[in-house]
């Protein structure tokens, strides 16, 4: 399963705030995600689930549960398995946590995110599962669990496997964990290395990182310029190799490529 349309951002807003949940929607991300797990005190957890309930009720949005095989979980998908757009399950380390989620929310995409290393292993797996739309890489809890230091380069690997095994298993391409840190440029800067990883999409969890994510894995002007190129040159060499007036090679995969870039660029 694959989203109908691209999606850029992704913003999350406690399950337990009514005035967060109210003002979600206004943000401009391509996605919400209700939250039922580590945003909701546990005091707070069946207050929360009410509030969800109500609101994908009434306006499409997904919902993160609780850990696949928790008591929570369980009470999660009675809740709103059937009315949320999508799951977001946390802390998914086995094909079978997949299927588990996938039984008592038939029909549901899932959103399997990957924050330890026994998910890392089991990655290729978990996106075989034909419920599994899409990954998450969970950057604050792999980088806990494996006792990685600061910076892009210890997550390297773990993102571009991320990558590799969601287009091996034909599902939309990853989704980048929140950004933590102070306002500025390090957002913008995160969001764009993800993208240049192979990555589609960012998670947020300030209404205001919002539009920073949506540009950051939008196409450029120069990119739709080039791409639109390519699709009109391959056109009319009937779908041969070609070059453009540059001498770049056309063939097959920059022509995908390039109807991949202007797909985004439609949204």
């Amino acid at each position: 399963m694959t989203p109908d349309a691209p999606v850029r951002s992704w913003l999350y807003a406690p399950g337990h705030s009514e005035k967060l949940l109210g003002r979600v929607f206004e943000a401009g991300a391509d996605a919400v995600i209700l939250d039922l797990e580590d945003a909701v005190p546990e005091e707070l957890k069946t207050t929360a689930r009410r509030l969800v309930t109500e609101v994908v009720g009434e306006r499409s949005a997904w919902v993160r549960i609780n850990a696949p095989g928790s008591a929570l979980a369980e009470a999660d998908l009675a809740a709103v398995g059937s009315a949320a757009a999508g799951l977001r399950v946390p802390k998914v380390q086995s094909a079978a946590e997949v299927a588990w989620v996938a039984e008592r929310a038939p029909g549901r995409p899932l959103a399997c995110t990957i924050e330890s290393a026994a998910g890392l292993l089991h990655a290729a797996a978990i996106a075989a599962v034909p419920a599994t739309s899409l990954l998450v890489i969970g950057t604050a809890d792999l980088i806990a669990d494996l006792g990685l230091g600061g910076g892009f380069e210890p997550l390297l690997y773990a993102r571009s496997h991320l990558v590799v095994v969601s287009r091996a298993a034909g599902i939309a391409p990853p989704c980048d964990g929140v950004y933590t840190g102070p306002d500025g440029d390090g957002l913008r800067v995160a969001a764009e290395h993800a993208r240049s990883l192979g990555f589609g999409s960012k998670s947020a969890i300030r209404p205001n990182q919002v539009p920073v994510i949506n540009e950051a894995f939008a196409p450029s002007d120069q990119e739709v310029e080039w791409a639109r190129a390519v699709v009109a040159a391959f056109a009319t060499s009937g779908g041969a190799a070609t070059r453009l007036d540059d001498g770049t090679l056309v063939d097959v995969p920059v022509a995908q490529r390039a109807r991949r870039l202007l797909e985004m660029a439609t949204r």
